[in-house]
């Protein structure tokens, strides 16, 4: 993700901060120095906030150590304002499975809130109950506050939420998995109609927030039909077999003569008929504006291109653009390059293949 610095690797995954973080930082400092006219009391406010991002953290970490469990791997984890975000790689096909590393999440939260209630027990006890707030009480018993909410808010059966994939686990134990994921995203958008209702006359935050859970919904659903539509089909059937490929030791100049003179954006780097890295038209025009056209390939390429085999499906061919955050992907037959697979020429691929299916007495 874009506009993200990485605060290092724990457990072997990636963690990044996005920089719209630091603003939401600085406002809850702003806000508490407002509100009390204290330095003290912002610094409060912040290391609040911190704490529970730092809560927000670990349950990201639940779902991707759920998910290493069955062989899946999380490229990394991003703090946002909106929450964190953990990049698996793809989830869990087993309904089984999906729960329980849906299901990681929330309960880590649980776990923090469950520790700070016997802590607090065994010590200072707690203020009264009516006290206890995202913005009442000390640091601790807000902590176990905001901990509850968030595996509850969470648990709320609505993409994206972790308790929209739960309930499309159940279902999926009893239905087929697309119906599954249709039945959990039009529940999930009835309930983002009613936060927007009931946002309207009382905080517009449930508006943004109804916004966020029906976009996400409408995405898993449109997501999964895609993946679904695409099982079964061999990668050789939508690759583009006319395409050029480029040696390390070429300048940036031929790549910019193959881009003016086509339509082709990715570009495979192929040494002594092996691929080793790929070429994009982002780092092509970073090239030619810092080195010229006469640099070479090799010093600017990305040194790794995911390939599938030609006989793979186009389901398993996409993961890689939803895992890699990669626009190509290198076809291969016995080890030698024989195709491309781009996010554009499978795009086409599918609208060609849903007019077909459209036509009068026509089949795909």
């Amino acid at each position: 993700m874009s506009w993200s610095w990485r605060l290092g690797k724990f457990a072997g995954i990636d963690v990044k901060v996005h920089a719209t973080f630091l603003l939401l930082v600085g406002f809850v400092g702003l806000s508490y120095w407002l509100q009390a006219g204290s330095l003290e009391s912002a610094l409060q406010g912040v290391i609040f906030l911190l704490a529970l991002f730092a809560c927000v953290l670990l349950h990201e970490f639940g779902h991707a150590l759920a998910a290493r469990r069955y062989g899946i791997p999380t490229r990394d984890i991003t703090l946002l304002p909106i929450g964190g975000v953990a990049r698996l790689e793809r989830m869990p096909s087993d309904p089984r499975q999906e729960l329980v590393v849906a299901l990681a999440g929330p309960a880590v939260n649980v776990v923090i809130a469950a520790g700070v209630f016997i802590w607090l027990t065994l010590t200072t006890g707690f203020a009264p109950l009516g006290q206890i707030g995202i913005t009442g009480g000390t640091l601790l018993e807000r902590l176990l506050f905001t901990n509850l909410l968030l595996a509850g808010f969470n648990l709320i059966p609505a993409f994206p939420m972790d308790g929209g994939r739960v309930l499309r686990a159940l279902l999926a134990t009893r239905l087929h998995y697309v119906r599954a994921t249709q039945i959990a995203a039009a529940l999930g958008q009835g309930i983002a109609f009613l936060f927007g209702l009931w946002g309207l006359f009382s905080n517009p935050l449930l508006v943004f927030t109804a916004l966020f859970v029906w976009i996400g919904a409408q995405q898993e659903s449109a997501q999964v039909q895609t993946r679904h539509a695409l099982s079964g089909v061999p990668v050789r059937a939508a690759m583009l077999t006319n395409f050029h490929a480029l040696a390390p030791d070429d300048r940036l100049a031929r790549a910019a003569e193959y881009v003016l003179a086509g339509s082709q954006r990715d570009f495979p780097v192929v040494s002594f008929g092996r691929v080793i890295g790929a070429l994009s038209a982002r780092q092509l025009f970073a090239g030619l504006a810092q080195y010229g056209p006469h640099a070479l390939v090799g010093e600017i390429m990305h040194p790794h291109l995911p390939a599938v085999t030609d006989e793979d499906t186009l389901e398993n061919a996409s993961e890689h653009f939803q895992g890699e955050g990669t626009h190509a992907v290198a076809v291969t037959r016995d080890g030698q390059l024989v195709g491309l697979l781009t996010l554009e020429n499978l795009a086409e691929f599918m609208q060609i293949r849903n007019a077909l299916r459209a036509a009068p007495g026509q089949a795909a």
